[in-house]
C-alpha cells in the first residue's frame, strides 16, 4: 500500500491526562418546529426537557444545557453554504453509547453507525435536516492516519487496518448495553463534545481557531480540511470543511441551522488571550459573541462563577 503519513497527535497516552483548555457549552440552533425537534433530541437522542416556552427549549441533562432550540426559521436545513456541518454529543462511556444506539434502533431511526477507530459514531439528521452525531471517545485505539490514492485509512494500535469510516460492529458495541432499557436519559456527565463546521475558506477558519488557542490535530487546505483539538487525547474538537463550500456564504435568513455554539475556556486568562485575537466582540452578560471567517457565530466564555470584568480587555466591541 502506497501511503503517506499525516501530522496526527501522538503520545496520546500522556496528553490524555492533560487538561484540555476548553470545553463546550450549549449549541443554539434555529428549527422550524419546536415540538418535532423536542421529541426528536427527546425520545430519540435521549436529552431532558431543562426549560421551554412557545418558542424555544433548553435540552441536556440534568444538570447541563447541551442544546437549545429557538422556532425561527422558515424553511429546513440547505446543503451548500457555510454553517453546520454536524454537531456531536458525547456519552461518557460505552454503556450510554451503547443504549443510544439501541434505541435509535429499536425505534427505527435512520442512522449510519460508523467506526473512526479515533472514535465509534453514529450519524442521522434531525427533521430539518440538520446532522447530528452522537460519538464515544476511543482515542486509545489510533496509532496513526495514512493517506493513499484511495483515501484515508486508520491504523489501530494493535495493526488492523481499515478504512477512517469504516462500518460499525453494531452487535460488539450493543453487548455494552445491560438489561434494555431504554427510557433512560443520557447521564450527567454527557457533554457536546465536538463541533464540525462548514467553511468557505479552510485557511482563514484554521488561522481563527488556532488564534483562539486550539491546537493542531490535522491540518489539510489541500483537501479542504483542518481539525482542531484542545490539548487532550481527542484531538478532535473543532473541524472546519469546506470541499462543498469553498467560497460560500451562510444560508438565507430564515434556514434552519446553526445559531451559535458555545466555547467555554478553562480559566478567564485563556478567555482573555482569545479575546486578543479576534477584531470585534459583541459583549453579552454570558460572554462575548464573535464570529468566524465563515460566519458562523461563537459565544467566548469561561469557567467561573461570575465574570470580573476588569480583568479583560476585550478587542472593539459591537
Amino acid at each position: 500500500m502506497n501511503t503517506t503519513s499525516t501530522p496526527v497527535r501522538s503520545n496520546q497516552a500522556q496528553e490524555g491526562t492533560r487538561k484540555e483548555i476548553a470545553t463546550f457549552g450549549a449549541v443554539h440552533l434555529d428549527v422550524t418546529n419546536l415540538d418535532r425537534s423536542v421529541e426528536f433530541w427527546q425520545a430519540y437522542i435521549g436529552l431532558q426537557v431543562r426549560s421551554a416556552t412557545t418558542t424555544s427549549a433548553e435540552l441536556g441533562t440534568e444538570s447541563n444545557t447541551l442544546v437549545v432550540l429557538n422556532a425561527t426559521a422558515k424553511t429546513p436545513f440547505k446543503n451548500g453554504y457555510s454553517g453546520i456541518y454536524h454537531l456531536a454529543i458525547h456519552p461518557a462511556n460505552e454503556e450510554e453509547f451503547a443504549r443510544v444506539l439501541a434505541r435509535l434502533i429499536s425505534k427505527q431511526y435512520p442512522i449510519a453507525p460508523t467506526d473512526h477507530t479515533m472514535s465509534k459514531a453514529l450519524y442521522m439528521e434531525d427533521p430539518d435536516g440538520i446532522t447530528v452525531e452522537i460519538t464515544l471517545e476511543t482515542p486509545e485505539r489510533l496509532a496513526r492516519l495514512e493517506f493513499g490514492p484511495r483515501g484515508p485509512v486508520a491504523i489501530d494500535t494493535d495493526g488492523t487496518v481499515r478504512a477512517a469510516s469504516a462500518a460499525l460492529d453494531v452487535a460488539a458495541v450493543l453487548k455494552a448495553l445491560p438489561g434494555h432499557d431504554l427510557t433512560r436519559p443520557l447521564a450527567d456527565d454527557t457533554k457536546v463534545g465536538h463541533v464540525h463546521l462548514y467553511v468557505s475558506d479552510v485557511e482563514a477558519a484554521h488561522r481563527f481557531y488556532k488564534g483562539l488557542g486550539f491546537l493542531d490535530n490535522m491540518y489539510l487546505p489541500q483537501y479542504g480540511m483542518a481539525d482542531l483539538g484542545a490539548g487532550g487525547a481527542f484531538g478532535h474538537r473543532i473541524a472546519v470543511n469546506a470541499g462543498h463550500t469553498r467560497g460560500r456564504p451562510q444560508a438565507p435568513e430564515g434556514t434552519a441551522g446553526l445559531r451559535y455554539y458555545t466555547i467555554r475556556f478553562d480559566t478567564p486568562e485563556r478567555l482573555n488571550t482569545a479575546l486578543q485575537s479576534v477584531s470585534s466582540a459583541q459583549e453579552r452578560a454570558d460572554g462575548f459573541l464573535v464570529t468566524d471567517p465563515a460566519g458562523n457565530k461563537v459565544l467566548l466564555t469561561a469557567s467561573w462563577e461570575e465574570r470580573p470584568e476588569s480583568t479583560l480587555t476585550p478587542p472593539r466591541r459591537t
